[in-house]
């Protein structure tokens, strides 16, 4: 029982983790806890290694840098040549369709492309040549995004919905964020690309479960295991149950398991995510918006503003202006 009870507690930290980086930046409570456990760890650990530490996480975290970059595609590189080394040659022999079984390549070649333009597109960056462009693009709503407002650090004119990104330094057309995995800032120029590259690694690591949880549920029924006993630690005659199983096949097929359980949990993880931003792409909404709305709420302001549905225009119009409107093109404006 020792795998399997560290492989379950392997599973349960990685969805724990990604529980508390959502809830952690959409609460206060679990921020203040992060600030303590920073406290802490600042009375506890050297002055030295506070600032080796302190330097390595700004290096990774508010520089732009390639190692994020590579460690994805290790990930990636490590799964696909687990798949096409044990899962790919067992589920041949046991005749699973072959259409079937080149669908995540097809999905990892897909994947690749919008990675890539993900990674190399220009995402939006206001210049002092596109300023006054990009100014004409959107309406000021007076509550996020004031007319008249400079970058203190550009010293441009701050277009409405755009943002000033620390790690890449510049300010940026229409900003979501900044991702650490494609080395770029997610803006007007390139969330279409963002999206896509989301949904095809969604639905490769999906696939990647469902192969390998239909490998191993094909081997159980092959060997009719349900059927089977075994002696436990007493020396008792007990009945093969869920738990013996998993067991089983954990100590059989450890590399097959382990990628179905990292799969797994990925393919959740990425599908509400996915799903979040899908929810902001239909309401015209960015992630730093989403994020600053419930800072700008106030008693001093205009009730009849709502900044998050301020710039939308109905869930087409929304939707095409991400999918299918040329990047940086002003839009219809929203009267207000």
């Amino acid at each position: 029982m020792d795998f399997l009870f560290l492989f379950l507690l392997y599973l349960v930290c990685l969805l724990l983790s990604g529980v508390l980086i959502y809830m952690g930046s959409r609460t206060q409570y679990l921020n203040g806890l992060i600030r303590r456990g920073t406290q802490v760890f600042s009375s506890l650990v050297p002055g030295r290694l506070q600032k080796a530490v302190q330097g390595l996480l700004h290096y990774f975290f508010h520089t732009r840098n390639r190692c994020f970059l590579v460690l994805h595609l290790l990930l990636q590189g490590t799964i696909y040549f687990e798949y096409s080394w044990e899962i790919f040659g067992y589920c041949q022999q046991l005749g699973f369709f072959l259409s079937y079984l080149l669908l995540p390549y097809l999905l990892l070649i897909v994947n690749l492309v919008f990675f890539i333009l993900t990674c190399v597109t220009d995402p939006g960056t206001v210049t002092k040549a596109n300023e006054s462009f990009f100014l004409q693009a959107y309406a000021f709503d007076g509550v996020m995004y004031s007319r008249n407002a400079r970058c203190c650090s550009c010293g441009l004119w701050k277009p409405a919905r755009s943002k000033h990104c620390s790690v890449c330094g510049r300010c940026v057309h229409r900003f979501d964020h900044h991702c650490i995995w494609v080395n770029n800032c997610i803006g007007a120029g390139n969330t279409r690309f963002f999206l896509g590259y989301l949904c095809t690694l969604m639905a490769s690591a999906a696939t990647l479960a469902v192969l390998s949880a239909a490998l191993l549920l094909q081997l159980v029924v092959m060997a009719d295991l349900y059927s089977e006993t075994y002696v436990d630690d007493q020396g008792h005659i007990q009945d093969v149950d869920t738990i013996f199983l998993v067991q089983h096949l954990f100590l059989s097929f450890p590399r097959v398991v382990f990628t179905l359980g990292f799969v797994a949990v990925l393919s959740f993880l990425l599908a509400s995510y996915l799903c979040f931003l899908l929810y902001l792409a239909a309401t015209n909404q960015t992630t730093n918006e989403w994020y600053k709305d419930e800072r700008t709420q106030s008693p001093h302001r205009n009730p009849s503003i709502k900044s998050q549905n301020f710039y939308s225009n109905g869930l087409w119009s929304n939707l095409g202006e991400i999918f299918l409107g040329a990047p940086g093109l002003p839009v219809k404006k929203k009267k207000s």
